[in-house]
């Protein structure tokens, strides 16, 4: 069994640390770890912004997100205790006079690793690199956190690395994607590497078809300017939808250690089949939502929620995707990810071949067996396989699932994905980080589906608000594929 490494001292900084992703995700990620670490690491948070801030509006926006965020969990002692390490740093430009106070405030606590946090647009990413370089703000003991999008297209991404590279080493950037930080996605390491069940069959010989799915019923939001530059396909399978995939198909590592895991994942996003002008349109699907009904309540178009009505950005996306090596030779992969959709959910469904030869007397096909792990919004895991029905009459049969629910089972709160996530940054484990090249080989794989739909101007498929998305590429809750004019 690993033993946890212990927090050392530390002092957060927070660029960014006014906008709706801090109070959403990162301070209530903080605020769950001084309830569950009594003892009380020693930390400061510094929270960066270019305007002057009011402490008592921040702070009561702070608790109010808390409230939301953490629920019965949240309170007044606990909050007292929690802002009692903030401290509001107004920087009004990335410059040496700029910094000065940030500086200041950190050589006073010199022994403290620093974690620089970079809740802005990638855009800043550079200029806030090279003035806390050039300031001697970076140690060899500090590190970075970025957040998603790196980089808007490949050579963005390149660009923003480069940057960043200049002023960090590789070692010293984490580059943060939520997904990787749930429970159900970790499980799946254990699940295919500590069950000779499960990784004996785990390859073309016994797998039908893989099919990862991230459905949303929201629409854009209070993010209608950053998505009409994304998409849908930037946005989610650039990403999220990629570093599942490489978990579910790659190698088993040496060992866990950070680079034999990054490099197993590698060779996947090396392996995934570019697209081309025929089968980008066989074996994708792009699609915008319309006007329709999500529970029962009506709700707008895209075009609406972005007031703007010649926008040709995809809301959905669907892929069939190959990897092309040994273990998944001609084994489709098929992503999916749509907003507006009937059921906010997102798992990973492995279909198994059925059986060679049924031998109880039915001329129907017998149904594969199926290993869902359910991600959000409960996380669970089931394997549907074929069972007696109870009773006389012959073998009648029918599937069942077996299911390990993490509520029922550790009967414990599970912690939030960016909870794990920054507990790892400060413990300095990198494993559920990207490296560099991964990000690379993505945006290489991902520009294929973007140059090729922009060769045969490909059209979007209407889809209605509420439902499983366009025609070509239905979506339901057993996460069936249909699309006519690709293989089954």
């Amino acid at each position: 069994m690993q033993k946890k490494k212990k927090f050392e001292p530390f002092n957060l900084v927070l660029f960014g640390g006014t906008g709706d992703l801090a109070f959403r995700k990162i301070y209530p990620a903080f605020y769950h770890r001084i309830l569950d670490n009594p003892s009380e690491t020693e930390f400061s948070i510094f929270v960066i912004h270019r305007d002057v801030q009011e402490p008592g509006k921040f702070f009561d926006t702070l608790a109010l997100g808390l409230k939301n965020a953490v629920g019965d969990r949240y309170s007044e002692k606990g909050f007292k205790r929690f802002t009692g390490h903030f401290e509001l740093i107004q920087t009004p430009n990335a410059s040496k006079e700029g910094y000065s106070q940030l500086a200041n405030a950190l050589n006073k606590k010199e022994d403290r690793q620093r974690i620089y946090y970079y809740s802005t647009p990638s855009s800043a990413f550079g200029v806030i690199s090279e003035t806390l370089k050039t300031c001697g703000l970076i140690k060899p003991s500090s590190k970075v956190v970025l957040e998603k999008p790196l980089g808007h297209n490949l050579e963005s991404s390149v660009q923003t690395n480069k940057v960043v590279r200049n002023s960090f080493q590789e070692e010293q950037i984490y580059r943060i994607d939520h997904y990787l930080g749930k429970e159900t996605v970790q499980n799946l390491m254990v699940l295919r590497f500590a069950n000779s069940l499960f990784e004996r069959a785990w390859n073309s010989e016994n797998i039908d078809n893989v099919q990862i799915t991230v459905s949303e019923n929201l629409g854009v939001e209070k993010r209608a300017a950053y998505y009409d530059k994304s998409g849908a396909l930037r946005d989610m399978v650039q990403n999220h939808l990629l570093q599942l995939l490489c978990l579910v198909a790659m190698e088993p590592p040496i060992s866990l250690d950070v680079n034999n895991l990054r490099d197993e994942k590698l060779k996947v996003l090396r392996a995934l089949r570019y697209f081309d002008h025929t089968t980008i349109q066989s074996n994708t699907v792009k699609g915008q939502y319309t006007r329709g009904k999500v529970h029962d309540v009506e709700v707008n178009s895209y075009l609406e929620d972005i007031s703007r009505y010649d926008s040709s950005t995809e809301t959905f996306v669907a892929l069939k995707a190959f990897v092309d090596n040994w273990r998944w030779k001609d084994v489709p992969f098929y992503l999916r990810t749509g907003k507006r959709m009937a059921q906010r959910y997102s798992d990973i469904v492995i279909n198994f071949k059925p059986v060679k030869h049924n031998i109880f007397g039915s001329t129907d096909d017998m149904p594969g067996n199926r290993l869902i792990m359910r991600l959000q919004p409960e996380e669970r895991i089931e394997l549907v396989q074929m069972t007696k029905i109870p009773g006389p009459g012959g073998y009648r049969y029918k599937p069942i699932s077996l299911k390990l629910d993490y509520m029922d089972s550790f009967n414990e709160r599970l912690p939030d994905a960016y909870e794990r996530l920054i507990a790892d940054v400060i413990r300095g484990n990198q494993t559920l980080f990207m490296r560099h090249d991964e990000l690379t080989e993505a945006w290489r794989w991902t520009e294929s589906v973007l140059k090729n739909w922009s060769d045969v101007n490909a059209q979007n498929v209407l889809y209605a608000s509420g439902s499983w998305g366009p025609g070509s590429a239905i979506m339901d809750g057993n996460t069936t594929w249909v699309n006519d004019s690709s293989e089954q």
